[in-house]
């Protein structure tokens, strides 16, 4: 079975494939002082029964001191099997048509090759985590670059933070748009505010993308905070939740059983 990592700023999520199935998937907070032992440990009590079957190992961090504890993990666990950590120089058979390449973070650079693989077509990519980001991808698959927004969760801590009289609020859709009471108006603003942006910026996109609609443009939603925002969407058309771990599977496929 093959072992997929993605380490993002605020989650790490493991996946577990058999051949291209997702058979479970499994989601840790990140801790950026966790060390390579803790990190074995603790991967090893989430995979639970199948932990005995991985064979093969895709990573990626993008939080610079996990990865390196990710690779001191990797080396002293898994060392006989074989792994790939997604870095410049791995190969994902996707062109970054951006002015420093090596800017682009390794978790846009698999999720572009998913999305790829999942259409035929241009795609905008929507990934709703610590940041907001908005990627663009041709029919070609190439990486276009797109565009970056504070997160939901950063936008509600600066909120409740800088502002006294507001406060931290559960995040489900109001009774209208029109909010009646302090914890309506908050919950409206950051729903449909958070909506009204991804629409906004998905729409410029494809405009750029696609000028005059002369061909489609697939919109797909991933990360973990997606679920709070594509039901208020109009642009999005695709949820994939497990397109990361997607990418890592086609690129571990590319490098270690080519």
């Amino acid at each position: 079975m093959l072992l997929t990592v993605d380490v993002g700023n605020t989650n790490i999520v493991l996946g577990l494939w058999s051949g291209h199935e997702l058979v479970g998937d499994w989601r840790m907070r990140t801790d950026a002082r966790i060390t390579a032992d803790e990190l074995a440990l603790t991967v090893r009590g989430l995979l639970g029964p199948h932990a005995d079957a991985v064979s093969g190992i895709s990573a990626l961090s993008t939080v610079p001191a996990v990865l390196r504890e990710l690779r001191v993990m990797l080396a002293r666990y898994y060392a006989a099997i074989p792994k790939i950590v997604v870095e410049p120089g791995v190969r994902t058979g996707v062109a970054l048509l951006v002015d420093n390449p090596k800017e682009v973070g390794a978790d846009r650079l698999v999720n572009t090759l998913a999305a790829h693989h999942l259409h035929s077509s241009a795609c905008v990519v929507v990934d709703f985590g610590t940041s907001t980001n908005v990627d663009a991808i041709s029919a070609r698959g190439e990486f276009l670059g797109g565009a970056f927004a504070p997160g939901i969760e950063i936008s509600v801590d600066a909120l409740a933070l800088r502002a006294a009289a507001l406060r931290k609020v559960e995040l489900v859709p109001p009774r209208s748009v029109i909010g009646k009471n302090t914890v309506e108006c908050l919950q409206s603003g950051i729903l449909y505010g958070f909506a009204g942006q991804v629409d906004g910026l998905v729409r410029r996109i494809v405009r750029e993308l696609a000028p005059g609609g002369t061909e489609p443009v697939a919109v797909l939603a991933t990360g973990g905070l997606a679920p709070l925002v594509i039901g208020e969407s109009e642009t999005i058309t695709d949820h994939v939740p497990e397109l990361t771990l997607l990418g890592l599977r086609l690129v571990y496929e590319r490098n270690v059983r080519a």
